[in-house]
């Protein structure tokens, strides 16, 4: 249920963005690129479609977030503070050792968490054990989501579990592809062609949504539409912008898995807070 308005939606997406920037830049290593561009997509779920409790994580009744591409964690942790599950002061502790925020997500170090994550491809197939656990539980109202990235498609085992999900007809699973079309050594389509993507889950039998990831409206209309499939797994692609929000990291495969020194932070931080020069920042 959303619970907030739009606009309200793309003003947490922009606070978001701002205080990845911020972690990253404090922790001088992690990913840059994917993390920007999915925040629409995480806003969408945390805000908007999960059902969960942040007073409670482990809540049993609770949706389930699998989160496959687990390099693009900052961006989760960042909207599980705005959520209210842990503090915004815990997001410095980035990589430390010994913080809950690791590189990759660690299931036991967090309980908002629900799997660890870090040899990529591996997200679709725990999602798909789980919904067939809810299936064989009578958990009929529990849904799963899975974010992916699209360089990790590349993986053998991504198309075993589609055809796995496909099969036993799991609708109570909804993936979504981060379509940014760029991945460690360059762009998704020179490294490894996908296309065409859309046909490719279509005649692995799952319904296809494609949809502007970055818009947040067109996220939270997809994650609705979704509940509606109810005869075969739903596989939303969300072609989404690397580095959305900040000009110079926009599009560039090069800041897949790069911070912002310092002076690069003060400026993508400027860029933001003005919205690209369209307010005043007392923080210039």
């Amino acid at each position: 249920m959303i619970q907030h308005s739009f606009e309200r939606l793309e003003i947490i997406a922009n606070d978001i963005r701002i205080d990845i920037i911020k972690m990253l830049e404090h922790a001088g290593s992690g990913h840059s690129a994917g993390p920007l561009g999915e925040v629409e997509i995480y806003v969408a779920l945390y805000f908007a479609i999960l059902n969960h409790d942040p007073t409670r994580p482990d809540w049993p009744e609770r949706d389930i977030m699998i989160q496959s591409n687990g390099h693009c964690v900052p961006v989760r942790y960042v909207t599980l503070a705005h959520a209210g599950y842990i503090d915004r002061k815990e997001l410095m502790t980035l990589r430390q050792f010994g913080s809950r925020l690791q590189g990759h997500p660690e299931r036991l170090k967090l309980l908002a968490l629900e799997s660890t994550s870090g040899p990529l491809g591996s997200g679709l197939s725990q999602a798909a054990g789980l919904a067939l656990a809810f299936r064989l539980d009578n958990q009929l109202k529990r849904r799963i989501y899975c974010v992916m990235g699209d360089g990790e498609i590349d993986e053998g085992n991504v198309w075993e579990a589609a055809m796995f999900v496909a099969k036993n007809k799991l609708s109570n699973l909804v993936a979504i592809i981060d379509r940014n079309n760029i991945q460690i050594d360059g762009f998704t389509e020179n490294v490894m062609p996908l296309e065409d993507l859309r046909a490719k889950w279509e005649a692995f039998g799952w319904h296809v949504i494609e949809i502007d990831g970055n818009n947040i409206e067109a996220v939270i209309d997809a994650l609705e539409m979704a509940k509606a499939i109810t005869e075969k797994p739903v596989m939303i692609i969300a072609y989404t912008i690397p580095g959305k929000g900040v000009d110079f990291m926009e599009d560039n495969f090069k800041w897949h898995g790069v911070t912002p020194d310092h002076k690069q932070a003060k400026l993508a931080l400027n860029e933001l807070r003005t919205l690209r020069g369209k307010i005043t920042s007392e923080h210039l």
